[in-house]
């Protein structure tokens, strides 16, 4: 349960390395552009893998969960 809490976390603090949304928080990218980028396909490997959660997060409106766990500089 702490390794899936850990997971949460890293999620909800992982930017966008490239694009228009560069340096984002994934959270942040608009849901158009998630589904815009499903439809291309996502990238592989990591990234993708929490791109794709992102959508789905955002698909079923739990936006709410993440952005509490958004670390603060």
């Amino acid at each position: 349960m702490k390794d899936q809490h850990n997971e949460l976390i890293k999620l909800a603090n992982a930017r966008m390395p490239f694009g228009k949304y560069k340096g984002s928080f994934l959270i942040q990218i608009p849901e158009p552009y998630l589904v815009w980028m499903k439809g291309q396909g996502f990238p592989p490997g990591k990234l993708g893998k929490q791109l794709q959660l992102i959508h789905e997060i955002k698909l079923n409106g739990l936006e709410n969960l993440i952005y509490p766990l958004i670390k603060k500089d």
